[in-house]
């Protein structure tokens, strides 16, 4: 059976979710992933602790929490890699993350070596 653009995006939220869990040692409260043309777009809420909000309230406090926050989602950036492999079938090539230190968002990019949405859609 060929697997939906909708299936493989709520697959993908559902391993992120799992691999933060696993590997973070605790979750979003949402994740929302789309495939727009070459690209994965991971939407995760709720990421910030309460502790984090609070020191984000300055600016060497939020710089802080954002860098600690990157290196730990660089340091998996391969299990990440491999998770978009297993679920899409198309390997990454480039990966971008950030940190709305207001909103407690990240937003996690995937470039892909092909058009995944055209892909899925030419099926």
């Amino acid at each position: 059976m060929t697997k939906t653009k909708g299936s493989i995006e709520a697959e993908i939220s559902k391993a992120i979710t799992q691999w933060e869990k696993d590997f973070l040692g605790r979750g979003s409260v949402s994740v929302k992933a789309d495939i727009l043309r070459n690209m994965i777009i991971v939407c995760l809420n709720g990421i910030l602790t309460p502790a984090e909000y609070r020191v984000c309230e300055t600016l060497d406090g939020m710089l802080s929490v954002k860098k600690t926050r990157s290196g730990l989602v660089e340091s998996g950036v391969d299990t990440l890699k491999q998770i978009i492999l297993d679920i899409a079938s198309v390997e990454v090539t480039s990966f971008y993350t950030d940190i709305s230190s207001v909103t407690g968002e990240r937003i996690m990019v995937f470039k892909l070596n092909e058009n995944l949405e055209k892909k899925l859609n030419e099926k």
